[in-house]
C-alpha cells in the first residue's frame, strides 16, 4: 500500500472519508455491499468519536474521568435509548439499514446489556456506519444530536 502525502492533493476540499482514500488508497465503494456488522464496525468507532469530542468539549479533565463521562452514551442500553426515539424520524433507507444492523448475527455477546439492547445499538451503530460511509455528515450530526437530547444532554 502506497501512503500518499496528503500535501501531493487540496485536502482543503475533501471531507475526511476523501481524504482517508487518497491518503491511504482505496476508492469509494458502494455501501449497499457491505454487510450490516461491517456497518456497524465503522459506525461503533465514529459514534465514539463523535462522543469523545462532545465529552472533551465540557471540560479538560483526566482520562479516567473523560471515559467514564462517554460510557453513558456509547453502551448499548444508552445507544437503544436514542434508537427508541429516532426510529420515528428515520427514512425508508435509514430504517432498512437500521433494521439490518439490529437483525444480524453478531458472533459476540453483550457484557452489561439485554440482547434486545445489543441488538438495537448494532443496528444504531450500523445506521451511524452507513450515514458516514455514504458522507451524509449532516444527517447523521443531527441523528446524534437528537438522540442526545432523548437523553437529556443539551447543547
Amino acid at each position: 500500500m502506497r501512503i500518499h502525502i496528503l500535501s501531493e492533493f487540496n485536502v482543503n476540499q475533501m471531507n475526511f472519508c476523501e481524504q482517508v482514500r487518497t491518503c491511504f488508497g482505496g476508492e469509494k465503494k458502494d455501501v449497499r455491499t457491505y454487510s450490516p456488522l461491517a456497518l456497524a464496525y465503522i459506525g461503533d468507532g465514529v459514534y465514539e468519536l463523535i462522543v469523545r469530542n462532545m465529552i472533551l468539549q465540557d471540560a479538560n479533565r483526566s482520562a479516567n474521568q473523560l471515559h467514564r463521562a462517554a460510557v453513558k452514551y456509547v453502551k448499548a442500553p444508552a445507544q437503544a435509548a436514542m434508537m427508541d426515539g429516532l426510529l420515528p424520524l428515520l427514512s425508508e433507507e435509514e430504517e432498512s439499514v437500521y433494521r439490518r444492523g439490529r437483525n444480524a448475527n453478531p458472533h459476540t455477546v453483550a457484557k452489561n446489556a439485554s440482547r434486545t439492547d445489543y441488538r438495537k445499538a448494532t443496528g444504531f451503530e450500523s445506521l451511524i456506519g452507513f450515514l458516514y460511509m455514504t458522507e451524509q455528515f449532516d444527517r447523521m450530526f443531527l441523528l446524534v444530536k437528537t438522540g442526545m437530547e432523548f437523553l437529556g444532554k443539551d447543547n
